[in-house]
């Protein structure tokens, strides 16, 4: 596997130009600026929302449970958001966060405060969401269930962010009917997964008030390098392809990965890692016959 350092980096950019280059093409950048004349740019610290909103009861997620094979998932446990917060600023290595939190629909105020940038907008302007999460904390590598685009800000801390394109989605041994894969690219184990040698992966920090675009269907493993506060927000896949994917994700896939892991429990996981090992072979021999 190869990490690289290749994403473009750009400096604001105009909505036309944004959707020329990069949207409509499908690939990744980071943008600088979007948010520094907005409100939370200057406002959205952890001592702020814990002023402002600390007594919120909250879902936390902790890293450091054992969870199932399932691409849907359930908090772990549920505390006030100034303890979480309190927990994620220290400089001290944790398991817990916050992701795909609708901050705003408790503190509608918020939404004034960093809007959707212009050059996102779109039919899901309101489908903004918060992350928040302390120092080494990450989420295993997968892609967005709904193949939206996404456009993510670190508004406050700091965090790594590595893109995988879809075209490597059987060597990543996607499992079937999940949008993850049980692989770590950061310990690659290539006897158990000799598909990943041929993988190509881009990587970059976000400092605070930068700003990513992960084009539909793309992986990432996103992990907080301190205390940080991040918000994405949605667009809808650019080809019909696209978006079809994504409803069959969301009203056939998921149900159906549920059920069965109900209905055949352990049997249902060893099941899909033995198809998604298999799934690799074929693209595997493909790539060994490329080159």
């Amino acid at each position: 596997m190869k990490i690289n350092s290749d994403i473009d980096v750009v400096y604001n950019i105009s909505k036309k130009d944004f959707e020329k280059q990069y949207l409509i093409p499908q690939k990744p950048v980071v943008i600088k600026g979007l948010i520094e004349n907005e409100i939370a740019g200057k406002l959205w610290t952890i001592d702020h929302f814990k002023k402002t909103m600390g007594d919120l009861m909250v879902d936390v997620y902790d890293n450091g449970l054992k969870k199932d094979g399932s691409a849907f998932t359930s908090a772990d446990l549920k505390m006030r958001f100034d303890d979480f917060l309190s927990v994620i600023e220290k400089d001290e290595h944790t398991g817990l966060r916050m992701f795909l939190f609708n901050l705003f629909k408790y503190n509608p105020e918020l939404k004034k405060e960093f809007p959707c940038p212009a050059i996102f907008k779109g039919i899901l302007d309101n489908m903004g969401f918060t992350f928040f999460g302390g120092k080494d904390t990450s989420v295993r590598i997968h892609y967005d269930i709904d193949m939206s685009n996404v456009l993510h800000t670190q508004v406050y801390g700091r965090k790594r962010v590595v893109l995988i394109a879809p075209e490597y989605n059987e060597l990543l041994y996607r499992l079937p009917l999940n949008t993850y894969s049980l692989v770590d690219i950061d310990k690659p184990d290539y006897e158990k997964y000799p598909g990943l040698r041929f993988v190509n992966a881009s990587e970059c920090i976000l400092e605070a008030g930068d700003s990513i675009f992960m084009p539909s269907g793309y992986w990432h493993l996103m992990t907080y390098l301190n205390g940080g506060i991040s918000v994405a927000y949605r667009k809808i896949g650019v080809t019909n392809k696209i978006r079809l994917q994504g409803v069959l994700n969301l009203g056939l896939f998921l149900p159906m990965d549920k059920l069965l892991g109900k209905l055949m429990g352990y049997k249902w996981q060893l099941f899909k890692e033995q198809i998604a090992a298999k799934r690799a072979e074929e693209a595997l021999s493909m790539n060994q016959l490329a080159y």
